[in-house]
Order: structure tokens, then C-alpha cells, then sequence
């Protein structure tokens, strides 16, 4: 297994794994579908996102905050654009 390949599956484990239900069922979900297609900066900027606190990331994902500039950016929009059923 590369470390990509491990780095992906430790952030799949913490992504469903946050702490918060409806982020666990959100996360767990994108980063099964969409982790293996984020390079290795994706996957920086995705790790930084896990390391804000579950309600506050929650609220940047569902439009009930807005984000701070820093952590607007692709992988967040691609959160916000996941559907849990595609």
C-alpha cells in the first residue's frame, strides 16, 4: 500500500469517525466516494477541514455559516456539492 493509500484510509476512518452523527453520515459517505480522487493537496486541504470542530464544520457545509476565506476552497464546494445518493 502507498502512503497515499494509508493517508486516504486514516482520513476515511476520522471522516466517519468525527463525532457528530449527521457529520459521521456526511463525511464518511463523501470520503468513501470522493477520497480517492483528491491528489495529494486535496487531501491536505480535506484534513485541515476534519480538524475544525463537528458543528462548526457542519454549519459551513450546510450554508448556516460561512466559512472563513482561508478554508473556502474546491474540496469544501465539493463537500457541499455531495449527495449522499448518487
Amino acid at each position: 500500500m502507498s502512503g497515499l493509500d494509508e493517508r486516504r484510509k486514516k482520513l476515511l476512518y476520522r471522516s466517519a469517525y468525527t463525532g457528530t452523527k449527521e457529520t459521521d453520515l456526511l463525511l464518511g459517505a463523501f470520503a468513501r466516494a470522493k477520497l480517492p480522487e483528491l491528489d495529494e493537496a486535496g487531501l491536505d486541504t480535506y484534513e485541515a477541514l476534519l480538524e475544525i470542530p463537528d458543528p462548526r464544520l457542519y454549519k459551513w457545509i450546510t450554508g448556516q455559516e460561512t466559512a472563513p476565506e482561508e478554508y473556502e476552497t474546491p474540496v469544501l464546494d465539493m463537500i457541499r456539492n455531495f449527495k449522499l445518493v448518487e
